[in-house]
């Protein structure tokens, strides 16, 4: 396995995380700012691109900030899916990224991410 490596560039203001630097993966977009790179066949985590960061980082006067992820896993056949969600809930990607469940009703459930802290060496 490679090293983690963690990358912020302020310019365009996206964070990068690669799990495994220079693997070939396929692109899962959570939302329009979360990108997850996955191996399908290993079931595992690549890499996760965060762009305008530091806007989804900041908190709010109520705490963090949470995201939808249901309109980008309801893109995905129920197979990818399962594997989604799987990868979201193991480390590495749970240290960078919380998966938890927005209840609207007891019929009506819809998955949300929210970014844990992660500590950035701005350069």
């Amino acid at each position: 396995m490679n090293q983690q490596t963690i990358k912020y560039d302020e310019v365009s203001d996206t964070l990068t995380v690669s799990f495994e630097p220079g693997v070939p993966a396929t692109g899962i977009e959570l939302t329009e700012h979360i990108l997850l790179r996955i191996n399908k066949t290993e079931r595992k985590a690549i890499s996760l691109i965060v762009f305008e960061y530091s806007v989804l980082s900041q908190p709010t006067e109520m705490g963090t900030r949470s995201f939808p992820i249901a309109t980008g896993l309801s893109q995905l056949s129920n197979e990818l899916r399962e594997v989604v969600l799987e990868i979201l809930q193991q480390k590495p990607v749970s240290n960078f990224l919380s998966l938890s469940a927005y209840t609207l009703s007891l019929l009506e459930i819809t998955p949300i991410v929210s970014l844990q802290k992660i500590p950035l060496a701005m350069s």
